[in-house]
């Protein structure tokens, strides 16, 4: 890199903040400097790469008239009270059956309506209040507005929101805002049941109108008479804070026993500036490992994990356009100590794999976090926000494990946003521990993520989806357990056995979603068809040299307009063949749908490349 070009990078970074700071930060002057380092960035091609790295202009949408009358209405009435004194807010939040926030005659009229509500406890006022971004008696901000509406759509008990500014007759200087909530239906009973064992739970998503969670499971497994249990309560902002606890108790059908509490605050907003974490958990479990002769026997473990972190996001520019204020430089501290009660014995475990360690990370990036208002994603019509952005972040550490210091350094790249064809995302990591200047467990994981524009045959809407995912690992450590597998949690539902292994996987899933028109009695269904295909080698064979693993599905979603954030999938698939277990597999499965979460390009807690 030329010197000059790295004069411009040094100079973009820290000195416009210093330049635009000696100007008053209203909007205007912030388009003003932007549009000044715009045309600046146009001088040289690097400096336009730059430009181009950490800014880029959202997506224009088509909207139907009446949508986009609404959505110009409201921009205005922002652009026409920025900065006013907030004098109150008025918070409504309506019951889920017959309401809408965006129309005051809607009421319930139907039998079933009245009756639901009725039953349903709606969300407290003041569970609302403790969400926003903006408060009483401070100026009006449209960013900050923006984005406490996108996190209340967020919470699992609002089906949607609208905010806007109500301007008071005579008044030049103040302003009124209004924060209209709906609800959805949030006690939500599943269950499943087949020949071997039945599966009960029982979710309560905003109890007593608090915005707190409670999960109960029950299993049985019908042949040995075990019983399961999973019980969780989650409080998803304590105390205006924004600070979730999460508290778990889980006893699965092979008495494997894990107690665990997590209280963090995150960078859940690109206006956020602190963040910090806490975890601990108390773990017991029975699992088998091989001998050298490959004979498995049941070990014993049983461990204490503590972590804690904390970070910072500096603002790099001090405009106040969205561009300017949803860029950080982050800066996160880790610390974690694994403490094992109990380990294999050496003949399953003479790498010492499952010993203590404590580790020590740091992490500094550059970010942009912007939000997409979608529809017809994984919700049947509902206002969906779409993370795009960029991600450029270095970390390094400290392990102490084995009686044995190692350094370990790694980095991640991600970038994401709305082309004509559609939604594309990328996210590259890589990392590796350092010992005696050669590397070991090292990582490289890249994950995409590409969906179409919603498309129409006839009156039928179309996605498609494609998500790829590349595992490589290099000098991983011997054992069965350091290795990768394509299985239920990563990769394909179906091949659980611990032999399907290896040091490294590509597989792919591809779905085609479709949104059928219409409903059932508020139900929605959305026929898909879905491919896996999966493959594994290790460093004696290659991935494409053995065989492919793969399984092809028929089915529906079934989403219902009060249940929002639940799903359920009836589908028939098919597998070619399962190792150890026979070809031309064809099985049925009813079950929960569990939320695909898109990357939101934040930059959190310190870890290591995940290897799995």
């Amino acid at each position: 890199m030329k010197l000059k070009h790295l004069y411009f990078l040094l100079l973009f970074l820290f000195v416009c903040p210093i330049s635009e700071a000696q100007v008053r930060n209203s909007g205007n002057d912030s388009i003003k400097v932007y549009k000044k380092i715009e045309d600046y960035s146009k001088k040289t091609k690097f400096k336009k790469f730059i430009y181009r790295l950490l800014f880029k202009a959202q997506r224009s949408q088509t909207k139907s008239q009446k949508n986009a009358r609404k959505v110009f209405l409201v921009k205005k009435s922002f652009d026409r009270n920025e900065g006013k004194i907030i004098r109150n807010i008025q918070i409504e939040t309506l019951d889920p059956f017959g309401y809408a926030v965006d129309n005051y005659k809607d009421v319930p009229e139907k039998g079933f309506e009245k009756f639901g509500n009725a039953l349903h406890l709606k969300t407290k006022n003041w569970t609302i209040r403790n969400l926003l971004l903006f408060k009483k008696n401070t100026p009006l901000d449209s960013i900050a507005a923006k984005e406490s509406e996108r996190l209340i759509r967020r919470q699992r008990y609002v089906r949607s929101v609208i905010i806007k500014p109500i301007e008071i007759p005579g008044s030049v200087d103040s302003v009124d805002v209004s924060v209209r909530v709906l609800d959805s239906w949030s006690l939500i009973p599943t269950g499943a049941i087949s020949g071997s064992r039945m599966n009960l739970e029982l979710t309560e998503r905003n109890f007593a109108g608090l915005g707190h969670e409670i999960d109960n499971e029950y299993s049985r497994r019908f042949d040995d008479k075990k019983n399961a249990y999973k019980g969780s309560y989650t409080i998803n902002n304590i105390r205006d804070t924004y600070i979730k606890g999460t508290f778990i108790y889980d006893k699965d059908l092979n008495d494997n026993i894990s107690r665990s509490a997590r209280i963090e605050r995150q960078f859940f907003s690109p206006l956020t500036r602190l963040a910090y974490g806490a975890y601990f958990e108390n773990r017991y479990r029975v699992d088998s490992l091989p001998d050298n002769a490959g004979v498995f026997a049941n070990q014993d473990f049983k461990l204490e994990t503590q972590q804690y972190w904390a970070g910072h996001s500096f603002k790099i520019f001090e405009g106040r356009s969205e561009d300017f204020r949803s860029t950080n430089l982050v800066t996160t501290l880790g610390y974690k100590n694994v403490s094992y009660k109990a380990t294999p014995d050496f003949v399953y475990d003479p790498e010492r794999f499952f010993s203590s360690e404590k580790l020590y990370l740091a992490t500094i990036g550059l970010n942009t976090r912007k939000f997409q208002e979608d529809k017809y994603l994984f919700n049947f019509g509902i206002i969906e926000d779409v993370p795009y952005g960029q991600v450029y972040s270095i970390t390094g550490g400290i392990q102490d494990k084995n009686n044995r210091m190692r350094g370990y350094f790694g980095g991640r790249v991600a970038y994401g946003t709305y082309f004509p064809v559609g939604y594309a995302g990328i996210n590259v990591e890589v990392g590796s521990f350092f010992d005696g200047g050669k590397s070991y467990e090292s990582t490289l994981r890249i994950e995409a993520n590409y969906f179409t524009n919603l498309m129409s045959i006839g009156s039928w809407r179309v996605r498609q989806f494609v998500i790829p995912t590349l595992v490589l690992g290099n000098h991983r450590v011997n054992t069965i357990k350091d290795r990768v597998t394509i299985n239920e949690k990563n990769g394909i539902s179906g091949f659980d056995n611990p032999l399907i292994n290896g040091t490294r996987k590509l597989f792919t899933t591809f779905q085609t979603q479709t949104y059928v028109p219409g409903n059932w009695h508020g139900f929605h269904f959305s026929p898909f068809f879905n491919m896996n295909l999966g493959v594994l080698g290790d460093e004696r064979h290659k991935m494409f040299d053995d065989k492919i693993y793969s399984i092809f599905s028929l089915g529906v979603l079934i989403n219902n307009d009060y249940l929002v954030f639940n799903s359920f999938q009836v589908s028939f698939s098919f597998y070619p063949s399962i190792p150890y277990q026979g070809t031309n597999l064809i099985k049925t499965n009813t079950f929960k749908n569990d939320d695909l979460v898109l990357p939101d390009f934040q930059i959190g807690e310190p870890t290591i490349v995940p290897y799995r």
